[in-house]
């Protein structure tokens, strides 16, 4: 009978103990950061090759006339 209580008490505190360590100490999973995000996406590079070959129609009409 005292085996039997002295086994339910260290499983009783081995629970505890477990339940206490997995919310005090936190996650892996959660301490992860998002993905940042892109530095440049392809709307930007378009835009800025649209911007060059405006520039260069402009000189170039310019250079006609």
């Amino acid at each position: 009978m005292e085996v039997l209580r002295l086994r339910m008490s260290f499983a009783a505190a081995f629970a505890l103990l477990s339940l206490l360590t997995a919310f005090v100490l936190p996650s892996p999973v959660a301490a992860q950061s998002p993905a940042p995000s892109p530095s440049s996406d392809g709307v930007a590079v378009d835009q800025g090759i649209a911007c060059l070959l405006m520039l260069v129609a402009l000189v170039l009409t310019y250079i006609i006339h």
